[in-house]
């Protein structure tokens, strides 16, 4: 774009204005009004204006008629860059390394996933005044820095690689399990979320955390039919009919785990976190029964998956299914550990409820089953937690 417009106006620094000024109003403008249909357009002709108001202010009065004969140019545009989408190519565009990465993620989310600053804050575990101070200081940046919209070139693709799979995954775990909302899936975001992830493997096939996401989403995606009953209660893993999961996309997916699993073998480097998380789905959903299921396996996933990420959500996992092989009092321990960094996140709580219950501290379970249907936005989580708190005895 900026290109295009150097030559229609015959001045760099001009276009480059121009094209930054019609970014900041994307970030003023688009979280209250909505991405549009064709944002790489949309941001063509704000920019556009922008030159030519610039123009206006500064040139003479024969210079105003040279400049809206310029909205008539009739000149082929350029090539757009390494990125053809256009919703993909303004993520990458909004994970410019001048912000955080934490700050890349969140504002993306919010400018183009359209999540809504609760749902953004939900994801990271953080109050939702904080998120909102973090998306309008990143705005600011951009603003103060004059930050250029620029097309992504073929080497922004890896510089900005790793928010951008954030990113992805954020929209599709949304899309998963809905934060807020009359909605507990969000098929549109899973959906949205897949063809990102595809276009992105197509642009980076050698990419291995890029494998390791689609993977992912796809395995995950699969057994979105069997998630929730008739009656608007989520269907855990184990207790899901597996006849009802999309065998075509499991297939694709454990591909993929394979084609990495390969590629690691042959000298490639280690897997990385989405690669692992991948694995492990692809051995939740290899067998027919959920009985048959290799938390051996799983375990030692989790454990090459910690040693990469030693996040507390991770460890949480790893308790769980530690639980299968030792029983729910080893795991309790283990998720006692990360109890002070877990306690406003609801799968926590419901994790813990469901230990105690096997455990036999049904006292216990129903004090932590009200605290994760409290913290639950999604209304069939609720539904779920609110049925088994209600079974247990006394």
């Amino acid at each position: 774009m900026v290109a295009v417009l150097a030559r229609r106006f015959g001045d760099l620094s001009l276009a480059e204005d121009a094209a930054s000024d019609a970014f900041v109003t994307a970030l003023e403008r688009w979280p209250g009004e909505g991405v549009p249909p064709n944002p790489g357009g949309w941001l063509t002709t704000t920019a556009t204006r922008k030159a030519i108001d610039r123009l206006r202010r500064e040139s003479q009065r024969d210079d105003k008629h040279q400049a809206a004969r310029m909205l008539h140019d009739d000149t082929p545009p350029e090539p757009i860059g390494a990125v053809d989408d256009d919703r993909l190519r303004l993520v990458f565009i909004c994970c410019h390394p001048v912000l955080s990465i934490e700050a890349r993620v969140a504002l993306t989310l919010r400018l183009v996933g359209g999540l809504t600053v609760v749902q953004i804050a939900h994801a990271f575990l953080v109050p939702q005044a904080t998120m909102a101070r973090r998306i309008t200081r990143a705005k600011a940046k951009i603003a103060a820095e004059r930050i250029s919209y620029r097309m992504p070139s073929a080497s922004d693709l890896r510089e900005r690689l790793a928010g951008v799979l954030a990113v992805i995954l954020l929209v599709f775990n949304e899309g998963y399990l809905a934060t807020t909302g009359d909605e507990p899936v969000r098929a549109d975001l899973a959906d949205e979320a897949i063809r990102l992830g595809r276009l992105l493997h197509g642009l980076l096939p050698d990419e291995g955390e890029v494998t390791g996401l689609l993977a992912l989403m796809l395995l995950a995606d699969a057994r979105r039919e069997a998630r929730v009953t008739g009656a608007g209660e989520l269907v855990i893993l184990d207790e899901q009919d597996r006849a009802a999961w999309n065998r075509p996309q499991i297939a694709e997916g454990h591909a993929l785990v394979r084609e990495r699993i390969a590629a690691v073998a042959a000298g490639a480097e280690p897997p990385g976190r989405f690669q692992l998380l991948a694995a492990i789905n692809a051995v939740h959903t290899y067998p027919a029964s959920a009985a048959d299921t290799d938390w051996g396996q799983i375990v030692a996933l989790y454990d090459r998956l910690i040693a990469v990420d030693p996040s507390p959500i991770v460890r949480l996992n790893r308790a769980v299914a530690v639980a299968e092989l030792d029983g729910p009092d080893v795991a309790l321990a283990e998720v006692e550990r990360v109890a002070s960094a877990l306690d406003g996140y609801h799968a926590f709580h419901a994790a813990r409820a469901e230990l105690l219950r096997r455990a036999g501290r049904d006292g216990d379970a129903r004090t932590a089953y009200d605290r994760a249907i409290a913290l639950a936005g999604n209304a069939a989580e609720r539904a779920y937690l609110s049925r088994r708190r209600d079974q247990l005895a006394g």
